[in-house]
């Protein structure tokens, strides 16, 4: 966690909600198989921030705070960003997950595949208990969306994965639909208006592309044993984020990493794009977008009643950007 940022104290407004959410990942325990008990525990304890369900039960709050479905609501937000966290690790050949063993590194990409699938069950499960169509149709909408968005850039060129328009639209996809699912869910579970649902899904969707943009920062300029992974490793995988892009558009040596990069890649080419980028004007100009988007999803909680959980969407939105991990 962030050095001096008390995210407990930022979730104060839903602290109950936020302990029934691990009520019901403890309920999941019990509906599984003995055998398979300790994937879950390794997968349900990777250490995340629970910024999912904080964001879904602080979106219903300041309208008519609903337990019976956003606690379930909220549950299954976390599910699925699980789920997700494991096949990315399979498709990443990862061996470390914040600092932990991934599944597919001790019990191999079948069990991991078939972890997913569980997690995206109970979560659609969880959902469907909500009896709300229209959260329903988000759910489903959301899957697709990050299904497509991954599917789309596995078959992308190296061309269209170092554009800009491409990389916001891919993490559009794959990052703030969940953040935006989560706000928008909670603000029509809660009885809010329709201004006020469209406003919460404005400001989950300009939080998850500042959430991921700040990623992509810190996997640069990270500390390994904060991260949970090496540094660079988005970079070394082949998959070029914000930062490789700028400098690949905007500084003379970028043309190495670019012909590297699109010729099939040279190892070599690209460690040392991750040792010299930290030190360019490249990091400060990612910053500098993440936190238009950020300022974005601040103007959005204008339309929003203030309370409470709406400070707390706000002290979020902040706290991302001076996050390290």
């Amino acid at each position: 966690m962030t050095k001096g940022v008390d995210l407990s104290a930022i979730y104060g407004p839903v602290r109950e909600g936020m302990s029934q959410v691990e009520g019901i990942f403890g309920e999941l325990r019990g509906l599984a198989r003995q055998d398979i008990l300790p994937l879950l525990d390794q997968t349900l304890h990777y250490g995340g921030k629970r910024l999912r369900p904080a964001l879904t039960l602080l979106s219903g709050a300041p309208f008519e705070y609903r337990p019976h479905t956003l606690h379930p609501m909220a549950a299954a937000m976390e599910l699925f960003h699980t789920a997700t966290l494991v096949h990315d690790d399979i498709v990443d050949a990862s061996s470390l997950r914040r600092g932990r063993a991934t599944i597919n590194s001790m019990w191999g990409d079948g069990a991991a595949v078939l972890l997913g699938d569980f997690f995206f069950a109970h979560s659609a499960r969880l959902v469907a208990s909500t009896d709300n169509l229209r959260v329903i149709n988000l759910f489903a909408k959301m899957l697709m969306a990050i299904s497509g968005s991954e599917l789309a850039q596995n078959l992308s060129t190296m061309e269209q994965r170092l554009d800009y328009d491409h990389y916001i639209d891919w993490i559009g996809a794959k990052t703030a639909s969940l953040f935006a699912t989560a706000t928008e869910s909670g603000a029509v579970l809660g009885g809010s208006g329709e201004d006020g649902i469209q406003a919460l899904k404005a400001y989950g969707h300009h939080f998850g592309l500042a959430f991921q943009i700040v990623d992509d920062i810190l996997d640069f300029v990270g500390q390994e044993q904060d991260l949970g992974k090496p540094v660079g490793a988005d970079l070394v995988q082949g998959n070029p984020t914000l930062p490789t892009i700028l400098f690949v558009a905007g500084h003379p040596q970028g043309a190495d990493l670019r012909r590297a990069l699109t010729d099939g890649g040279d190892a070599e080419a690209v460690k040392k794009a991750v040792a010299l980028i930290p030190g360019t004007d490249v990091i400060a100009e990612c910053r500098q977008i993440a936190r238009g988007f950020t300022k974005q999803a601040l103007k959005a909680l204008d339309a929003v009643p203030p309370c409470p959980s709406t400070r707390a969407l706000s002290d979020l939105a902040t706290y991302i950007m001076s996050r390290s991990r």
